[in-house]
This record gives structure tokens, C-alpha cells and sequence, in this order.
């Protein structure tokens, strides 16, 4: 099953692009997440990350545009995606 239709929680997530180039290369275990924004656990330290701005993996699966998966989590699991144009 896709990583898009799956709970994040305690998953590990690797932002591969932003348009925040800081955040590039970040790796951390998702804590929570919001319709807008994941959080997750990063050097000990908590990261709020805008969905937006990033593409990511989770647990090394194919990359996801943040900006597509911005719903809650519980209606993004249930919801019908359209294939990301590359």
C-alpha cells in the first residue's frame, strides 16, 4: 500500500527537497501531525516541518510532495490521489 494512505506515527521520515534548503537531508521520527505541519524528532530536539514546503520519504518509500498530502491525517488515509506529476 502506498505511504500515503498509511498512519506516519512513529515512522521515520527523510525530507529529500524544500524550498528551505536548511531542511534537506533532515531525518527524524514522526511525533505528530497536523493537516499543515509533521512534527518529529530530530537530534533529541522536536521540528515542526510545513508540509508545503517539503518532499519527503517515510521509511524509504517513493517520494511525496508535501503540498499534496495536506489533510489530517485520518482523511488523508481514506482519501484518492491523483499520481504526482515529476
Amino acid at each position: 500500500m502506498d505511504m500515503k494512505h498509511q498512519s506516519w506515527l512513529g515512522r521515520t521520515i527523510n525530507v529529500t527537497d524544500s524550498s528551505d534548503v536548511s531542511l534537506i537531508g533532515l531525518k527524524g521520527l514522526v511525533l505528530d501531525e497536523t493537516r499543515e505541519t509533521i512534527i518529529i524528532s530530530h537530534d533529541e530536539q522536536t521540528k515542526r516541518l510545513g508540509k508545503q514546503a517539503i518532499r519527503f520519504t517515510v521509511d524509504d518509500s517513493k517520494v511525496i510532495n508535501g503540498s499534496l498530502v495536506r489533510q489530517r491525517a485520518e482523511d488523508r488515509i481514506n482519501r484518492n490521489y491523483k499520481e504526482d506529476a515529476e
